[in-house]
C-alpha cells in the first residue's frame, strides 16, 4: 500500500516535470528579429550539445560594435543556414524561451528560428548600399 502511493507520487512527480519541459520549450514569452553580423558560432556542452553564437548588431561592417547578440540555434539545419550566412549582414528571427532551468537547452534565452541574408545595408534613413544578387538569396 505504501509503496503503490511512493511510485504513484513519483509517477505524479515526473509527468508534471515533463509537462513544464514541454511548454517550456513550446512557449515563446517573446519573439522578434535582429539584423547584423554573425559574429561568432561553435558548438558548446559537456552532454548536452548546443549552437550558441554571437551577432554583431552594426550597421555597416568595419563600424565599431556598439551591441552583440547572444543566441542559441536548438536546431542542426539552422545552424547550418548561420554557418552559410556567415560574412553577410543577416536577419535573425528569434524567439525568447523563459523558464527553462537548465544550460541543457542553451546558454541564452534566445533561440534562432529562421535566418534570412539582406539584400541591401542601410547606412543612414535613405541611402542604401545594394549587395550583390548571388548574396542576397536566403538559404
Amino acid at each position: 500500500m505504501i509503496l503503490k502511493r511512493i511510485l504513484l507520487a513519483l509517477l505524479v512527480l515526473v509527468l508534471l516535470a515533463a509537462a513544464y519541459f514541454t511548454i517550456a520549450l513550446k512557449w515563446s514569452y517573446s519573439s522578434g528579429e535582429r539584423a547584423g553580423w554573425i559574429q561568432k558560432l561553435s558548438r558548446k556542452g559537456w552532454v548536452c550539445k548546443t549552437w550558441e553564437g554571437e551577432l554583431a548588431l552594426v550597421s555597416i561592417p568595419g563600424a565599431a560594435t556598439v551591441e552583440k547578440f547572444a543566441f542559441t540555434a536548438d536546431n542542426d539545419a539552422v545552424a547550418e543556414e548561420i554557418t552559410r550566412a556567415m560574412g553577410k549582414r543577416v536577419n535573425l528571427h528569434y524567439e525568447e524561451k523563459v523558464g527553462l532551468p537548465t544550460r541543457c537547452f542553451g546558454e541564452t534565452r534566445h533561440y534562432v528560428t529562421r535566418v534570412t541574408v539582406s539584400g541591401e545595408v542601410s547606412l543612414s534613413p535613405g541611402v542604401v548600399v545594394p549587395v550583390a544578387a548571388g548574396a542576397a538569396a536566403s538559404r
